[in-house]
């Protein structure tokens, strides 16, 4: 396993001396098993690991939320050490943290000075339960959702996820962690006729929206784009209230939408391969794999899938290279074991994420999400118009 130093972890090493007047903790990275973490291959940098797992270091200043907080806006304000560190490793853990509940949560994300994203056409259900605090997921505990980048089928995604494990099960419910640019390199390798035509064509994403909920854990076409439906509105202001949230897409032609008899239907042509802010290495941010392995384990639930993808000029996407993406995710993967109180923060073009079946009910595993945008947009790698991802306007 790589050492602190190969990982430049010393740099969390902060004193109340760097002017802060509070109480500041230090950081350092320890191992996990091997099933929860590796070594990540090209493109990234020798020895980074994926996830970083932190943890305050033994010393005399009291692990209070108030001093973490004031620990991570201080790391930020270093030419924002943690997000560097994330887009190194694409994912980060911290362990051992005071962080019991929605709230305690919610004020360790803020520290991070992101900007909150707000869901535009949301797909799940997702009531808040503290500031930009929601269930991660709701579905059956037998339901797999296999790796994905969070929102690929939207045009309009977050940067940043974060998970708190509240509650952890005894057997299973772990959350998946792969690398996004590992998955690009490895794929234009070992089928590079694929990666082109996803490069030159993009795809088509259509997701279908209805009136009442497709599945448990599912959300309405009101909670997807009804955010401003009074009751009172007839049909035609309900309508035309739905439509302009859906243009705040700003997509132009390249999104469309067809009413049918109990909801819509819209068309995305997207981009699949994106560039990572700075490096520009490409990157497969996308839920093709997942789409696929969802619709093999999960055939038996009763879950269908909301979204079908295509490539951009309508063709279907064979299934041999959609088996070959989830064979080298298998093989690229590690599963997080959640100890309750675990925070694991994702770098979304980097990183991908899903969720284990458990054993048990329900009710014993509780993961919360924290979903956030970064400075820019993920840039495009591509020509055409459609490959370029634009800002969401204001609503």
């Amino acid at each position: 396993m790589a050492t602190v130093e190969q990982l430049q972890v010393h740099a969390l090493k902060l004193d109340d001396d760097q002017g802060s007047s509070s109480q500041l903790i230090s950081f350092e990275s320890f191992e996990l098993p091997s099933s929860n973490q590796r070594v990540l291959g090209p493109p990234h940098p020798s020895g980074s690991v994926i996830p970083l797992a932190l943890r305050p270091a033994d010393n005399t200043t009291p692990i209070t939320l108030d001093n973490v907080v004031e620990t991570i806006k201080s790391l930020q304000a270093r030419d924002g050490i943690l997000t560097n560190l994330l887009a190194r490793h694409g994912t980060l853990l911290f362990r051992g943290l005071p962080i019991r509940n929605a709230h305690d949560f919610s004020k360790f994300a803020h520290a991070f000075g992101f900007k909150p994203h707000e869901i535009i056409g949301i797909v799940v259900d997702r009531p808040e339960l503290a500031p930009n605090v929601a269930p991660a997921n709701e579905a059956p505990k037998e339901v797999l959702i296999y790796n994905h980048n969070e929102s690929p089928q939207v045009p309009h995604a977050p940067e940043y996820i974060f998970f708190y494990g509240h509650k952890a099960p005894a057997k299973g419910g772990e959350t998946p962690i792969s690398s996004s640019l590992e998955l690009f390199n490895r794929a234009q390798k070992e089928i590079p006729e694929f990666i082109h035509e996803l490069t030159e064509k993009g795809i088509l994403s259509k997701v279908t929206y209805k009136f009442e909920k497709q599945h448990a854990g599912g959300s309405t076409l009101k909670q997807a784009f009804g955010k401003e439906i009074q009751d009172g509105d007839d049909e035609a202001t309900r309508r035309a209230k739905i439509e302009g949230q859906i243009k705040r897409y700003n997509r132009g032609k390249f999104t469309t939408w067809e009413w049918i008899e109990d909801g819509i239907v819209l068309t995305h042509r997207l981009p699949v391969v994106r560039t990572q802010p700075k490096t520009n290495l490409p990157t497969l941010f996308t839920g093709l794999a997942a789409y696929y392995k969802n619709a093999k384990v999960n055939a038996n639930s009763g879950r269908k899938n909301v979204a079908q993808q295509f490539f951009g000029d309508g063709t279907p996407i064979p299934e041999k290279y959609l088996e070959h993406l989830a064979k080298i995710t298998d093989e690229i993967r590690v599963l997080h074991k959640w100890q309750e109180g675990d925070v694991l923060v994702y770098d979304n073009i980097v990183a991908q994420h899903g969720r284990e079946p458990w054993e048990g009910e329900q009710s014993d595993r509780v993961v919360l999400a924290s979903l956030w945008d970064g400075e820019s947009v993920p840039g495009a790698y591509g020509f055409g118009e459609w490959a370029q991802v634009v800002q969401a306007l204001d609503g």
